[in-house]
């Protein structure tokens, strides 16, 4: 499975940016697609999750800000970053698995995200 991620750049606090991740290869394993994020000098966290069936996960720092989306029938997941903040500036990569919500199996290349003051 290979991951192409777009969208990323710089934008204004309050602003929006929506990011995309397309799915190839043997995309028929794959149940849950989503993004993880690191901030310089931060651990790596989860962001979101999207199950196939449309089940999602949101880390309590961007629950209602922003919003998960998948198009099974283009194998692309979407993540509509609203009221965006400094403080979510950083790397996002885009991350599919098979069955596990915890674990990854695949990982995409990163994409920054820069939220200036």
């Amino acid at each position: 499975v290979q991951l192409q991620a777009s969208g990323g750049g710089l934008v204004q606090a309050g602003g929006s940016l929506k990011l995309s991740c397309s799915a190839s290869g043997t995309i028929f394993t794959i149940n849950v697609m989503g993004w993880y994020r690191q901030a310089p000098g931060k651990q790596r966290e989860l962001v979101a999750l999207i199950s196939v069936g449309g089940t999602t996960n949101y880390a309590d720092s961007v629950k209602g800000r922003f919003t998960i989306s998948r198009d099974n029938a283009k194998n692309t997941v979407y993540l509509q970053m609203n009221d965006l903040d400094p403080e979510d500036t950083a790397m996002y990569v885009c991350v599919a698995s098979r069955l596990s919500w915890r674990q990854p199996d695949y990982w995409g290349k990163e994409t920054l995200v820069t939220v200036s003051s």
